[in-house]
């Protein structure tokens, strides 16, 4: 229970009167007749009844937001995290949600006290704002706040295991999920009446989908849970909605394609590096405040191997970078060949398949804002990460490439040059955020292709989007590049 405190400077320069919110052991926090003030405990003298017991703070974190994702994951992480530091944990629940208790096994104090409670995206962001939550659960970033993905996760279609339609467009799905296409033989299925199904629109996946539609989905029927959405899909062979992968139950996946005829797949691989458009990441929004010290750990430990291997049992994609070998990627290779046209020469294609012999690739994609040469959230994650690698000597008797790609618009040799150019720029951050590589680590090498290796359709921004980015490839040393 908050509690009036003074805090004076230990010179008694200074003395700020209010009810103390929270104490990490480094800051506190009180609400004041001036606002809510972070103030380092180092500096001041803490009187008053609601003043903490400076050797052992009790850790207190509220959490909201997103309620599939949020129950799912955390107390998963929060088993780990607690495992890697050698606690206990007990998850209990609590309403919705979960309450988490994370004791001391030697001693038996409670360290640390984390509540997770579901609610709409509005009424999450506004707690947050009031300072009456730490963390937003969350499948949409804002800029409002601080973002730290935590997970993967990926938007499918899903109709009933015996609805047999083989495949749909994205456009085509787009239009029947405004409302524009209502009965299936549009899509190439009988005539039946396509019925739509949709979360509530005050839910963070929906919210997420209708972002990236541009407008609401024209649902006929809603559901409270991702659980009941896939159940009632699956028992109605003329239904159709769009959900997490990680919760489509029994219903059937139905394949996408993009307006060009690309195959988009929510394989692992292709979800961690964003090739598959509709790649969901599940987010832990984070206020512009400074966050308990508990709260700024845990954030930490979401790169830990621990963390990721939690986040894989639960059911989402995790974060760890991975590598395909090039080699079996036949099916991009096969897109360049039957996408190539005077600006793509058979010279660069073969300089490509040489290059992707013998190579991998890896997971961390870097891509940027529209319009810009700046890296959107999840590529300045992957930038981070890459740098962690290069700097533990992961890739030692290994060659890194930074592979840089364009879209199709516009002139080849332009197209060329910039897609150098932002792979030269990931180049330069990587430099700085690693200046002393260990030995046997060698610098990223950087090449272009320009537009020879397409991803998706031109014809859409989503597609001009996913072709635009670096890819990061790893070569065995001796193998020279041509």
């Amino acid at each position: 229970m908050a509690q009036d405190v003074t805090l004076t400077a230990r010179d008694s320069s200074l003395s700020i009167e209010g009810t103390l919110q929270g104490f990490d052991g480094e800051f506190y926090r009180v609400d004041t007749r001036y606002g809510l003030l972070t103030v380092d405990g180092e500096g001041v003298i803490c009187e008053g009844p609601g003043c903490p017991d400076l050797t052992a703070p009790l850790a207190v974190l509220t959490v909201t937001g997103a309620g599939a994702p949020g129950n799912a994951l955390l107390p998963a992480l929060l088993a780990a995290y607690a495992e890697t530091r050698g606690l206990a944990v007990a998850v209990l629940p609590e309403g919705d949600g979960f309450r988490a208790i994370l004791t001391d096994q030697t001693s038996g104090q409670d360290l640390a006290r984390i509540t997770f409670q579901p609610s709409p995206p509005e009424v999450a962001r506004a707690a947050l704002l009031a300072g009456k939550a730490d963390l937003i659960v969350a499948q949409t970033a804002d800029k409002g706040f601080g973002s730290r993905a935590m997970a993967l996760d990926a938007l499918v279609a899903i109709v009933a295991p015996d609805n047999r339609l083989a495949h749909v467009s994205t456009p085509d799905l787009a239009r029947a999920l405004s409302g524009e296409i209502r009965n299936w033989q549009a899509l190439g299925g009988p005539d039946m009446p396509l019925v739509l199904h949709a979360l509530r629109a005050d839910t963070s996946l929906q919210e997420a989908l209708a972002a990236r539609l541009g407008r609401q989905v024209a649902a006929v029927v809603e559901h409270d849970t991702p659980e009941a959405l896939a159940e009632a899909v699956a028992r109605d062979p003329w239904a159709l909605a769009i959900t997490g992968q990680s919760a489509r139950g029994r219903a059937r996946l139905l394949p996408l394609t993009d307006s060009c005829g690309f195959a988009l797949q929510p394989e692992r691989a292709s979800v961690k590096a964003e090739d598959y458009p509709l790649a969901l990441p599940v987010n832990l929004l984070t206020p512009r405040r400074r966050l308990p010290l508990f709260a700024r750990e845990f954030l930490e430990f979401l790169d830990h191997p621990a963390a990721q291997g939690a986040i894989s049992a639960a059911g989402y994609v995790d974060r760890a970078p991975e590598l395909t070998p090039l080699t079996g990627d036949g099916l991009r290779l096969l897109n360049a060949i039957k996408g190539a046209g005077p600006d793509v020469p058979l010279p660069e294609l073969q300089r490509l398949a040489e290059t992707m012999a013998g190579a991998s690739r890896s997971s961390l994609t870097f891509r940027f804002e529209d319009g810009s040469t700046t890296l959107d959230a999840r590529s300045r994650d992957n930038l981070r990460l890459l740098a962690d690698l290069l700097s533990v000597g992961a890739f030692n008797d290994q060659q890194v490439v930074l592979a840089g790609f364009s879209d199709g618009s516009g002139d080849g040799a332009a197209n060329l040059q910039l897609s150098e150019s932002r792979a030269m720029g990931i180049a330069t951050a990587l430099a700085e955020m690693s200046p002393d590589l260990p030995e046997g680590q060698a610098f990223p090498d950087v090449m272009a292709f320009g537009e020879a290796l397409p991803m998706a359709c031109d014809t859409t921004a989503a597609g001009r989007r996913a072709n635009r980015r670096v890819e990061v490839w790893v070569r065995p040393k001796g193998i020279a590049a041509p």
